[in-house]
């Protein structure tokens, strides 16, 4: 006879697009059911060439692996142990997931879901190899697909969106659980009691000019509210000033809640559901855009696989030039606020929002280049890449997307570098070859370099006035 031994059913958290304990459903839900006291087992994947075949860029990467090791430490103060394991795809995800569910004896893989089309096949993948997920929903502050016109269908619009999330927020609330340590008997980890470790933020560290999520909260956030947001709509779109919060890659990773922002910021300004005409709200407009193109993603699935959102533009075939998207990429346009913006770009990480919109509008109106290889260079560059915002950004500026800019709309970048870099600040700071430049000539100073007998800038690569005629040709021809 062979003795039996009875193993209690247990319990698995997964983390994915979600590394943090405030405002973590599936984390809480994890804890409730697990309780405090008892040991518990959680996993995170990091999957480099799934990562790197979505265009995920080296910063972004760098940060989120910093996070998952802060992670770590955080966990272990709710007595819950996080391995992270290195495969290289969402299959082996499955495959590994499998075997540990079998040998583990596991009834429950507890899970916060995905917007992303392959994200989702996955999770579809999990349930047909028996493996025992639930989800929850963390990404978004009014659940995907509750913000829908009087048809039942999503809105196309951004204003009558912006108004019906709004209105539910107003009728509803919004479900902000707090911290996950505060349902715990365990230890009260405060805001930035669990410190990065100098191995982890060293000098080879990429992303090390961006603070762990702790200290945004503790620090940056508050003086956010407290100094700029008051000035936020008339600084935001000034290159040259730090006006704007630089939540971006917070959110974009997840380890930031949008809840968590929108309950912070209510906290701070408690009228600002009704304040639309605030300064404030001029911010909290930036969030539901946010919320915008996640819930159009979630009602467009095709969204995902690169499919212009207007139909029209289906069967566009865009001309392309090699050596003038090159130019774009490097920043060698000789138009100064495109070449800074793509410097600023190359070498922090990430860009201004105004000038996304500039360069964006350069690449697919000036040189006529099909807005999927701008997507793809910024998600390969950006530490907050995020697919849905990414996306919604490229096709509004091409104006091949949902409630996008109208395609005779083509941003003059000497005009734009006139009024929000007006000194050439930010132009300078980019372009050092440019310093001795006048104020006025900086913006296109390639008539002063050839007065003055210089050689310091390249030429410019397209002549705006003949540039906005073939644009506006092309969008006339569909």
């Amino acid at each position: 006879m062979h003795s039996t031994t009875n193993v209690t059913p247990s319990k698995l958290l997964w983390f994915r697009n979600d590394l943090r304990t405030n405002d973590n459903p599936a984390l809480q839900y994890f804890i409730n059911q697990s309780g405090s006291n008892t040991p518990a087992e959680a996993i995170f994947f990091i999957s480099e060439p799934q990562w790197l075949s979505h265009h995920w860029s080296a910063i972004k990467i760098d940060f989120i692996k910093r996070h998952a090791q802060a992670l770590v430490s955080e966990l272990a103060l709710l007595n819950i142990h996080l391995s992270i394991v290195t495969v290289d795809d969402f299959i082996a995800q499955v495959d590994y997931l499998k075997h540990y569910c079998q040998k583990n004896n596991i009834t429950n893989v507890i899970a916060n879901s995905e917007l992303e089309v392959n994200e989702q096949l996955r999770d579809l993948a999990c349930s047909e190899q028996g493996i025992p997920l639930t989800l929850f929903e963390a990404d978004v502050i009014v659940p995907k697909g509750k913000v829908l016109n009087q048809s039942g269908q999503m809105y196309k619009v951004f204003t009558p969106f912006k108004r019906a999330w709004l209105t539910h927020i107003r009728e509803f609330g919004f479900n902000y659980l707090g911290d996950a340590t505060a349902i715990t008997n365990s230890q009260t980890i405060k805001s930035g009691q669990v410190k990065e470790s100098q191995q982890n933020k060293g000098s080879d560290s990429i992303s090390n000019k961006w603070p762990l999520v702790n200290v945004v909260m503790k620090q940056a956030m508050p003086q956010f509210y407290r100094d700029k947001i008051s000035r936020y709509k008339s600084n935001r779109d000034v290159p040259s000033i730090k006006g704007t919060s630089g939540l971006s890659p917070y959110l974009a990773a997840g380890v930031l809640s949008p809840n968590y922002v929108l309950h912070s910021l209510l906290n701070k300004f408690p009228d600002i559901l009704i304040s639309s005409d605030s300064e404030e709200f001029c911010w909290l407009n930036e969030i539901i855009w946010r919320e915008f193109y996640r819930h159009l993603m979630f009602d467009q699935p095709r969204l995902c696989k690169h499919q212009c959102f207007n139909d029209k533009y289906h069967q566009s075939v865009w001309p392309y030039d090699q050596d003038l998207f090159n130019a774009w990429c490097e920043g060698k346009t000789g138009y100064p606020l495109v070449d800074a913006a793509m410097r600023q770009l190359n070498q922090t990480g990430w860009m201004h929002n105004r000038l996304r919109m500039v360069v964006a509008s350069f690449l697919t109106k000036h040189l006529l280049i099909d807005w999927r290889l701008g997507e793809k260079y910024f998600m390969q560059h950006l530490i907050d890449g995020d697919l849905a915002s990414n996306n919604g950004g490229w096709q509004w500026a091409s104006s091949t997307g949902c409630d996008a800019q109208p395609y005779f709309r083509i941003f003059n970048p000497i005009t734009q570098s006139e009024r929000f870099d007006p000194k050439g600040t930010f132009i300078r700071k980019y372009i050092p070859e440019l310093s001795k430049i006048p104020d006025k000539q900086i913006h296109f100073p390639h008539k002063y370099i050839k007065q003055h007998h210089l050689s310091i800038y390249w030429p410019a690569i397209v002549d705006h006035k003949e540039a906005r005629l073939n644009a506006l040709a092309f969008y006339k021809s569909h």
